[in-house]
């Protein structure tokens, strides 16, 4: 990242976000440089301030040389993409589709985006909420009731098998929230694969364009629908809530058959809003748009590729079983009577 004593090298401000892994190479007062590796708690114009595993650092902007997001620390001596914890990835994935509203409960985080998405209109369990279970359950109905929500909360869990959830915290928070009532809403798996692995960008079928753009034009939000109904007015903004983007879109001339969404975050891309209309089915589509989002990560570093399916969608997981993804991780929502 640099060397003390030369010219300052890049300062990534715009993954400068309170919460994210970060590095910071700084000057020390006898003129040497050290690494600050932690969490974010802090960012303004005159100071950084990480958590690391020493105690808190506080690097003053003058003696910034370099900063940068970084992916989240290995749980297990595997490949970058199983190597992630489930914290780790959810959070990594938080920050792919963030809301316009976030608050935290203890180490849950509270998200509200207008309705649109569970995933932004739920609170994400992990870890402790700081309080009792019956503390959190009544601040998570407070927090969604003073914005007209259902409350939501989102339990992630480890899988023995693809389909069942696994023993230990998660599994006791889920069978707590059944117990009180709260009923079970789109079971859903994470799917993760090395990148380099995924099918390579190629040519779209005879007659068809294979389009990407760091914005979403008129035809790919007049395209896209989420659960069959058109894009909210909330939905923009978060489809354009990640560290960088990219709007795939498939076109037999001005009409958009096919489209997907790119994420990027260090380390990571992420595969969001896919789709691909009735009539152009069974052509390849789905399996062109994943190799366009794939190429671009690639091409930005992403040595991880993650992607989010409903548990009872078949057809979905044969597709991104056959391009390289393996389960992660699954997660479910629970919904208050």
């Amino acid at each position: 990242m640099g060397t003390a004593g030369g010219a300052r090298h890049e300062v990534r401000e715009e993954e400068l976000r309170p919460g994210a892994r970060v590095v910071v190479r700084h000057l020390l007062n006898d003129g040497s440089a050290s690494d600050a590796l932690g969490e974010l708690l802090a960012a303004d114009a005159q100071t950084l301030v990480v958590a690391t595993r020493r105690g808190t650092v506080r690097v003053a902007r003058s003696a910034v040389l370099a900063a940068k997001a970084v992916p989240p620390p290995p749980q297990r001596p595997e490949r970058p993409h199983r190597a992630v914890g489930v914290a780790d990835l959810e959070r990594v994935m938080a920050a792919h589709w963030r809301a316009a509203q976030e608050e935290p409960l203890g180490d849950w985080l509270l998200r509200a985006a207008g309705g649109f998405t569970s995933r932004a209109n739920s609170c994400l369990a992990l870890g402790s909420p700081g309080v009792d279970l019956p503390a959190a359950l009544a601040g998570v109905r407070a927090f969604y009731a003073a914005r007209g929500l259902p409350a939501v909360v989102a339990v992630p869990h480890e899988v023995d098998s693809p389909d069942a959830p696994h023993d230990g915290p998660a599994g006791e928070l889920d069978a707590a929230l059944a117990g009180a009532g709260w009923g079970l809403r789109t079971p859903t798996l994470v799917l993760t694969a090395a990148t380099r692995r995924l099918p390579r960008p190629h040519p779209a079928p005879p007659g068809l364009a294979l389009e990407l753009s760091p914005t979403p034009d008129e035809g790919w939000l007049g395209a896209y629908r989420y659960r069959g109904t058109p894009l909210p007015a909330a939905g923009r903004a978060l489809l354009e809530s990640a560290q960088a983007q990219v709007f795939v879109s498939v076109r037999r001339g001005a009409e958009v058959v096919a489209l997907a969404r790119g994420s990027l975050s260090p380390g990571w891309v992420g595969l969001t809003a896919v789709e691909v209309s009735e009539e152009h089915r069974r052509r390849g589509l789905g399996r062109l748009l994943l190799a366009a989002v794939a190429g671009w990560g690639l091409e930005r570093g992403a040595a991880s590729t993650y992607l989010q399916v409903a548990q009872d969608n078949a057809a979905a997981r044969a597709l991104y079983a056959s391009a390289g993804f393996t389960v992660h991780h699954g997660y479910r929502y629970r919904v208050a009577p």
